[in-house]
């Protein structure tokens, strides 16, 4: 099984990432938009850490930056229903830590916001899910795109009450976050500032 790759990351768009090995092996992996966002540019050493999903018809390398996003997209795959597509549809909307949180706090307008998942499934994730998923919701709040507490939900429905959508207004909250805001007043203000 493949466990990581290092190399050069030749290709980087929404459909995946393609890395060269220094023996000249090419790999094709698919990745979540929230990792492809902090992936170096082409040209650049890159070393993701990657679990190879092998169906009937299919077999594909998933890649991620950090061990929590790869333990998170592994513990998705054990739900009924969750198959590798709905899982990176996960990902991609939230940063693990986050969509951690929202699965433990049973966030079901969260996890609605992601394509293809109504109430039924919504429920039926966190049911399965949040017990598994309990100590990745209280990973570091240094790990980018993790959201702080009140504050940032405060934000958020600020936002979404805006008319902002609920991954929109996740989005542009947590990047004020990184960006030294604190208050929701704040946050509010900084994310507005990015439309």
């Amino acid at each position: 099984m493949i466990s990581r790759l290092k190399g050069i990351l030749l290709t980087r768009d929404p459909d995946g990432i393609e890395v060269e090995t220094a023996a000249g092996v090419v790999y094709e992996l698919a990745v979540p938009l929230t990792a492809l966002q902090r992936l170096p540019r082409p040209g650049d050493a890159v070393e993701v850490r990657t679990v190879q999903v092998v169906t009937d018809s299919s077999s594909a390398l998933y890649g991620f930056i950090d061990e929590v996003e790869r333990t998170m997209f592994r513990r998705l795959l054990t739900a009924n229903g969750v198959g590798a597509s709905l899982a990176l549809k996960l990902m991609s909307t939230y940063s693990a830590v986050r969509l951690a949180r929202a699965l433990v706090e049973k966030d079901l307008a969260a996890l609605q916001q992601v394509s293809g998942v109504g109430r039924k499934k919504a429920e039926k994730l966190v049911v399965e899910l949040a017990d598994k998923v309990a100590d990745l919701a209280l990973a570091e709040p240094g790990v980018p795109g993790a959201p702080a507490g009140a504050s940032a939900q405060d934000a958020v429905q600020a936002l979404v009450a805006l008319g902002y959508s609920f991954a929109d207004a996740d989005h542009a909250v947590r990047r004020a976050l990184e960006e030294g805001a604190a208050t929701a007043e704040e946050l509010t203000r900084k994310a507005l500032s990015y439309r």
